[in-house]
């Protein structure tokens, strides 16, 4: 979702106010790579951008299979030896331990070597940490209880690469400890016998990009090719290899690129029980060609949503067990798991959005959008962060209380006030999200002095600090931002890879996107963007999204295409014409297939003399303040009223029932012609036929 950065109510006929970043077309390179691959220029300009700059480079994108791969023996250094330490284990019988994390990446890491190491004979166990009780990676407890069991040899998994003192711990105790991770690297590293970690080689390495999952995949296929028992393995561990990958964010490129693709053709028909569970409760059954976006929008969050609110071993149960009826009772806690974070995140994502929009905070003042309120539950705000971040273009800190003591402190919107309660040891725990010009760890390191912890990358982070600093938090976050922002970049920021008219959208431009598969993170969907089409029809559906009909000007007679822009609902109705910013999408109904654009991006034309903006009038019914605008819709006139809670009734030209709804919640149908509706429509109509 992308929507206007304003702290008012949207009037209706307006734009989204965004920023468009429109990649440098280059003809000549384009039209060379073309001619070499076969591609139409437009995805030719499309490699461009994603830096191939070249026809040979070009080819060996497209057929990422033909590349030769360095051995990851040669690039890891910590490689053979954390090989003959887990061999060494196995001969001799040894309790291994992994310590996992609790996200999708952490989770798959940890069931991918729980499969290897068990298929390979080891005798293996794991432990994740408490999401809300512990925090993230290895702890002294859990090193301590390890030690307890017996185990010899400890595997990290997704963590530990900053966790000097735990490692230390277990070394004194004398374990064996090999660290898997793929996180930044701290200024002293910590004291395990061996360390697996991208970080530590070469940025140009094809292993450079690996998540957590590629690490621990690297790992269990070298182990199992040293002790010739790769068959039967390799494939299981691909599929959690590409689960984990995608669903982490990794980059699509190098190696990850190559497994993924070969991943996720075998995911459709997956050997594995919990796959098979996930893909059914998932509704991907039947699905023959799946993407990166199914994982990503569909299998990823049912995982994440288990670590975000419940115990981790359900995944890990549901991803190492063979057997399906235990598998598809696990699927179905992720499933439930799922709809309670989907509840969650809308209803604290709805609270956040109010104090936006009541006006609690400036955002262009602060540069910053701070937020902080009691009884937001932990394990998703960093969620909802990534949507206020889209919602309205600024870097976004989002907090709750790590303890709510019996007597919380006052609150007032999202400030914490003055309290005759001593507050000292109520703790504040919140996850940041950036933009691209705002570094996010660096904003925390600012503001260390003021943190009891934090970490993080440029794009995210997380922090806790004592309730009693909030404000001072606060005013370093707006120095930091003052020093990285200008105004200019306070808006959702829009990438665009190339400009095409709608002729030229058609499916075998769609077919040829296949070839760029599988998209994701460093490897996008192509964004095109087109001039000046008229929006022919359009209408609210669902939960605040918009269906449209699009056409390209030609005197009337260009191409027609359906469009949906997600949560657009507040920019209903969208003026006459518009310059669109899309992805391509294959969209079945009854047998046949269409091509959909799913729209990212809107802006108003640069020259467009004939843009139709619905009229606002305000009005007064029984004491009450309204506006009101009468727009074309399709084959007739529609009537859309808003008071000054934000709900709008709205009555289409010939209609006895229309619709009540609010923000992103289900229209409500009302009959308009029974009180209040009849009344407040009457003045509304009159107000537009007498305007003051």
């Amino acid at each position: 979702m992308v929507t206007q950065f304003s702290s008012q109510t949207t009037s209706p006929g307006k734009c989204l106010n965004q920023r468009w970043q429109i990649a440098s077309a280059f003809a000549e390179e384009a039209n060379q790579i073309a001619e070499a691959t076969g591609l139409s220029p437009l995805l030719a300009q499309v490699l461009l951008n994603r830096g191939i700059s070249d026809p040979q480079a070009a080819i060996a994108f497209l057929n990422p299979e033909t590349q030769v791969l360095p051995s990851p023996l040669e690039d890891f250094p910590d490689l053979p030896l954390s090989l003959e330490l887990l061999i060494n284990a196995i001969n001799q019988r040894q309790r291994i331990a992994i310590c996992g994390d609790y996200d999708a990446d952490g989770m798959t890491s940890t069931a991918l070597l729980m499969r290897a190491l068990r298929s390979l004979g080891a005798q293996v166990e794991y432990a994740i940490p408490s999401r809300m009780k512990e925090g993230y990676g290895i702890n002294q407890r859990i090193v301590e209880e390890f030690y307890e069991e017996g185990v010899k040899l400890i595997l990290t998994v997704d963590n530990g690469i900053a966790a000097h003192q735990p490692i230390a711990h277990a070394r004194d105790l004398g374990l064996t400890v090999i660290v898997t991770d793929h996180h930044d690297l701290p200024p002293e590293l910590p004291p395990a016998n061996a360390i697996l970690n991208p970080k530590l080689i070469a940025a140009t390495s094809p292993y450079a990009g690996l998540a957590g999952v590629g690490v621990a995949y690297v790992l269990a296929i070298s182990l199992a090719q040293s002790l010739g028992k790769t068959q039967g393995l390799s494939n299981p561990l691909l599929e959690l290899f590409t689960l984990g990958t995608i669903a982490d964010l990794a980059p699509l490129t190098g190696v990850n690129r190559r497994w993924v693709r070969r991943g996720l053709q075998l995911l459709p028909k997956s050997k594995l029980a919990g796959v098979q569970a996930l893909v059914q409760v998932s509704g991907l059954s039947g699905v023959k060609d799946l993407k990166p976006e199914a994982i990503g929008f569909r299998l990823g969050p049912r995982i994440n949503a288990v670590g975000r609110l419940a115990d981790p071993q359900i995944v890990i149960e549901l991803l190492t067990t063979d057997d399906p009826g235990i598998a598809l009772e696990r699927a179905m806690q992720c499933e439930q798991i799922n709809q309670q974070r989907q509840q969650l995140c809308e209803q604290i994502e709805q609270e956040a959005v109010a104090l936006c929009e009541e006006g609690r905070v400036n955002i262009q003042q602060d540069r910053v959008l701070l937020l902080v309120q009691p009884g937001w539950h932990h394990g998703v705000i960093g969620i909802v962060a990534s949507r206020l971040v889209e919602r309205y273009g600024v870097p976004v800190f989002i907090g709750t209380f790590e303890d709510e003591p019996e007597t919380a402190p006052e609150q007032s919107g999202d400030l914490v006030q003055n309290s005759s309660i001593a507050r000292s040891a109520v703790k504040i725990r919140g996850s940041a999200r950036g933009i691209p010009e705002f570094h996010v760890f660096e904003a925390l390191e600012f503001c260390k002095d003021l943190l009891e912890k934090h970490g993080g990358h440029r794009a995210a982070g997380g922090f806790t600090l004592k309730a009693t600093n909030l404000e001072q938090f606060r005013a370093h976050l707006r120095d930091f931002a003052h020093q990285a922002l200008q105004l200019e970049h306070l808006k959702p920021l829009v990438e665009i890879d190339a400009q095409a008219s709608l002729d030229q959208i058609n499916f075998s431009l769609y077919a040829q996107i296949d070839a760029l598969h599988p998209c994701g993170i460093a490897n996008p969907e192509p964004v095109f963007w087109s001039a000046n089409v008229r929006v022919c029809e359009q209408k609210m559906i669902g939960k605040g999204h918009l269906k449209l009909t699009v056409q390209d000007e030609a005197g009337g007679m260009g191409r027609k295409f359906q469009a949906i822009a997600w949560r657009w609902g507040d920019y209903y109705p969208l003026p006459n014409r518009l310059d669109i910013a899309y992805r391509l999408r294959a969209n079945e109904w009854n047998g046949e297939i269409s091509i959909e654009l799913e729209l990212v991006g809107a802006r108003l034309p640069v020259a467009a003399p004939d843009i139709e903006f619905p009229q606002n009038i305000e009005f007064t019914y029984n004491n009450r303040a309204y506006t009101c605008c009468l727009s074309q819709n399709g084959n007739g006139k529609e009537l859309r009223i808003h008071n000054g809670d934000g709900k709008v009734l709205i009555v289409r030209q010939g209609q006895r029932m229309g619709c009540l709804s609010k923000g992103w919640q289900e229209p409500l149908p009302v009959d308009v012609s029974k009180a209040p509706y009849f009344g407040i429509i009457k003045a509304a109509l009159s107000a537009l036929e007498h305007p003051v």
